[in-house]
């Protein structure tokens, strides 16, 4: 009985865990970077203002201050990939900016893990 109750966890509870972790597929730097050289992209800063200011990635959206107007920034096309980050590999806050995106209808959106200080650390351009 203890078997078939560990076989059942392994196979079906575990994998639902992971799931509700990570709702939003990652992107990589390289395919993020991709997408912006194309235009086909929008991104959702969500490190707060003052962290904004400090850098972000290049046409990023600062989410907290536009998070009531998000719907009007947005293209009209809601198969367009948005990409939101937050901090680094640790930090949760892209949830909010994502999850707000799904809200308005968008399907096709992504996470970079990486964050803010993965894009520094890799050398990749910073607006202020």
């Amino acid at each position: 009985m203890i078997l078939k109750k560990s076989i059942f966890y392994i196979l079906f509870v575990t994998p639902l865990i992971f799931l509700q972790a990570n709702p939003f597929p990652e992107i990589s730097i390289e395919e993020l970077d991709k997408a912006i050289s194309k235009g086909k992209v929008v991104i959702l800063d969500v490190n707060g203002e003052r962290s904004f200011r400090n850098g972000h990635i290049p046409g990023a959206i600062e989410f907290s201050s536009n998070q009531k107007n998000l719907k009007s920034m947005l293209p009209k096309d809601k198969s367009t990939l948005v990409v939101a980050y937050c901090g680094g590999p640790s930090c949760k806050a892209y949830l909010r900016g994502a999850k707000a995106a799904s809200a308005i209808g968008f399907s096709n959106i992504k996470h970079l893990s990486a964050g803010i200080s993965g894009w520094k650390k890799a050398g990749k351009k910073i607006s202020k």
